[in-house]
């Protein structure tokens, strides 16, 4: 019993990361959108996307010219850290440059010349979801360079009955929208075509289907209603995990 409510509170957790700061409608899916392989972003830095800071990320503060207000920072569960003077800073899903902006604005009238840097020392447990025709659904830590193919093998591969020419991924892009993306992996198996595997990020939802989607727009939205039996904001217990 344990196990199967562990993979439920995972699933959920995953399900609250891609959705906080969607609300409303959601008319920005678009499951056939094309996706960046590791071809495209190993060849364009520029597509790469921005590293947003998680819960766990282990940050560097240095204060330069006040070098005994340095501090070694692991982020909270709640996505805060506590630095003297200004208590509490919100760093879960901003950048590091975001972050080091709003830690400078706050020292202003603290410190004569707040001259700050954010360090990120060290990343915390990130995860993806892989669910469907899998053989062990559920959450796998994210690996540095683990494709949407690796993290299928890391859930013990797919079943018989799975399709491989429309793995539906679904990401929280930079608006915070979730989107779904239809990736056909048939060449990455067969090794015809590797780099047209796709480099996974944290939250990532990797789901193989058992017959192909009609309506992919409807699909991943209804996925990740079917997902949610709680209201987003609510606590997920970490014990669970």
């Amino acid at each position: 019993m344990k196990q199967p409510m562990a993979r439920l509170v995972g699933a959920m957790a995953v399900c609250l990361a891609v959705l906080a700061g969607a609300c409303g409608p959601h008319a920005g899916y678009a499951p056939y959108d094309t996706v960046p392989t590791m071809a495209t972003e190993r060849y364009d830095v520029n597509q790469l996307p921005q590293y947003r800071l998680q819960v766990g990320d282990q940050l560097t503060i240095k204060f330069y010219r006040n070098p005994e207000l340095d501090q070694e920072v692991v982020i909270r569960p709640d996505g805060k850290i506590s630095l003297p003077f200004i208590d509490e800073v919100q760093c879960a899903g901003l950048t590091p440059e975001d972050l080091d902006k709003e830690i400078t604005r706050r020292y202003v009238g603290e410190l004569a010349i707040p001259d700050i840097t954010v360090i990120v020392a060290g990343f915390g447990g990130h995860r993806v979801y892989v669910d469907g025709m899998v053989e062990k659904p559920g959450m796998i830590a994210l690996a540095g360079g683990m494709t949407m193919q690796g993290a299928i093998a890391s859930a013990g591969g797919y079943r018989d009955e799975a399709i491989r020419e429309q793995v539906i991924l679904i990401r929280r892009e930079a608006g915070g929208e979730p989107v779904g993306h239809a990736v056909d992996l048939r060449k990455v198996i067969y090794g015809q075509e590797p780099e047209g595997d796709v480099l996974l990020q944290p939250y990532d939802i990797v789901y193989v289907p058992r017959s192909k989607i009609a309506n992919a727009n409807l699909w991943v939205k209804q996925y990740l209603q079917d997902m949610m039996p709680i209201r987003p904001g609510l606590a997920i217990p970490t014990s669970a995990f």
